[in-house]
């Protein structure tokens, strides 16, 4: 049993039983990171990694967080009422979970507060590193075209406007702007979103938001400033109030906004920091000539295989991913559809073994403590699907190789669209266009229903519903969830 209770808004005793504190004095550290996006990813995922240099004494480096949107707001409060600290809980599938008292970052910043504020922290010669965690949808890329969509409304107001700007483009490029005028060398940009090739993603989106508003800063933008690309993994559940709840019963701890997470961490970064970074190596993250390969390992195997369980399983009646996972037919066709379509894609991963990859990955998508949501992982379907499986439905066909199984992971998106479960229930749709992925999904259902009306959204799956080595086996798949249900088309799906 835990001793009496700490808050992290009062100053932290010397030591808790069972936590491991930040013993590192955190009034010494340097701001010199700047992130855009301080949810529960980064918390257990880049400040964790810069937590374990400072407890072994490697850096001085501190994190300085900023929130842009109105939902950040809580975070802010949170930190201000918490000096920035919170607990980060590893869930293992096995054994004893671990805790720790995050401390590494030091400073938080909402920007619609004062936006100059932000600005001027970026500008500052202090940043060193300005990164990211936007999620896939934030990088305001057109699904189809694949560039940086410059009809965005709230792009086109901000950058015709002589007020501060409000979104993450507008700020890091202003600030970008004023180092250059005051000849202060550019910090470098690093993405940790789960896209591939994130780091040049982000120089195509700030350089191109940089062109609407000055062609010449868009250019040194692109000659000028560093975006290493990076591939990111930790399975990191949105906090519930269960788990807040559990950390102060079974450890004493109080906390307004913890992090719950797997017990599994992987961080591949390339080596381009003109500025300097701290020693990541030294915290177990790969620092690498090119990330691609293991972009491409995880995209399309951890991400692209997240999507193949989470419509069926949600279909199926799970809730939480672990359930889902421990389906026997629905882990197998998951390990199929890595096996046989995701796979063969890749390109070699320098010092991995991809079956042992692939062990691991149904083992830690069916860990009973981490309690993960499936409708979680059916969020922002339009942002991840174009990302994490459609890139392996082009090229297994521009091989000539089949896509049954891939196509039933957007046959089963399309099912879940309908916004209506096997049971008659509501399904709530949480996307950027959920009412267009409905409306599309309400086409093939019905007395003159089209069972292609939900690829004709071209802008999401572009020219698809013209190859029918495509959308034969989608629609054989959509007949049997229309037919059969969810359980007996995975079934069928798993046994070939």
């Amino acid at each position: 049993m835990p001793g009496p209770a700490i808050s992290l808004t009062e100053p932290l005793p010397a030591s808790v039983e069972g936590v491991e504190l930040p013993a590192y004095d955190r009034s010494k550290l340097k701001p010199h990171i700047v992130h855009f996006g301080v949810g529960g990813f980064h918390r257990a995922h880049q400040a964790m990694y810069l937590d374990r240099l400072l407890r072994e004494g490697r850096t001085d480096w501190g994190i300085c967080g900023v929130g842009v949107l109105p939902h950040d707001a809580r975070m802010r409060d949170v930190m201000a009422a918490q000096d920035c600290l919170y607990t980060l809980v590893e869930r293992p599938p096995h054994g004893q979970e671990q805790v720790k008292v995050i401390g590494s970052i030091i400073e938080y910043l909402f920007a619609p507060d004062d936006p100059d504020a932000v600005i001027e922290k970026l500008a500052s010669e202090q940043t060193k590193i300005v990164s990211l965690t936007i999620t896939e949808g934030g990088y305001n890329i057109d699904a189809v075209a694949g560039s940086f969509d410059r009809s965005n409304p709230e792009i086109v107001a901000e950058t015709s406007s002589d007020e501060l700007p409000h979104t993450v483009y507008g700020l890091v490029v202003e600030a970008l702007r004023r180092r250059r005028d005051r000849g202060i060398a550019p910090f470098t940009v690093m993405s940790c979103d789960n896209i591939q090739g994130n780091g040049s993603t982000a120089l195509h989106t700030f350089s191109s938001y940089a062109a609407m508003v000055d062609s010449d800063l868009a250019r040194w933008i692109q000659t000028e400033v560093a975006f290493p690309n990076s591939m990111v993994d930790r399975i990191t559940p949105a906090t519930t109030p269960d788990d807040i709840s559990a950390i102060e019963r079974d450890h004493g701890v109080v906390d307004g906004w913890p992090v719950v997470c797997e017990d599994f961490d992987q961080w591949v970064l390339e080596d381009h920091f003109p500025l300097g970074r701290p020693p990541y190596e030294d915290a177990g993250v790969q620092v690498v000539d090119d990330v691609l390969p293991y972009e491409l390992m995880k995209l399309r195997l951890l991400n692209a295989g997240h999507q193949a369980l989470a419509y069926f399983g949600y279909l199926s009646g799970y809730r939480l991913v672990h359930d889902a996972a421990q389906d026997h037919d629905l882990a197998r066709y998951v390990r199929a559809y890595m096996d046989n379509e995701g796979t063969p894609t890749l390109r070699p991963v320098p010092g991995v073994d991809l079956e042992n990859y692939k062990d691991t990955l149904i083992e830690r998508f069916a860990n009973p403590y981490v309690r993960d949501q499936v409708q979680r992982l059916c969020l922002e379907a339009s942002d991840r699907i174009p990302k994490f499986v459609l890139p392996v439905v082009r090229a297994q066909l521009d091989a000539g190789r089949e896509v049954r199984l891939a196509a039933a992971i957007i046959a089963s998106l399309a099912r879940y669209c309908e916004a209506v479960d096997e049971d008659g229930e509501p399904i709530e749709i949480n996307d950027r266009i959920a009412d267009a992925l409905k409306a599309y999904a309400a086409k093939q259902v019905g007395p003159d229903a089209d069972e292609l009306g939900f690829l004709t959204n071209r802008e999401l799956f572009g020219d698809l519903i013209e190859d029918p080595r495509f959308t034969d086996p989608y629609v054989e798949t959509l007949r049997s969830l229309h037919t059969y249900g969810a359980k007996a088309t995975v079934k069928r799906l798993a046994n070939g």
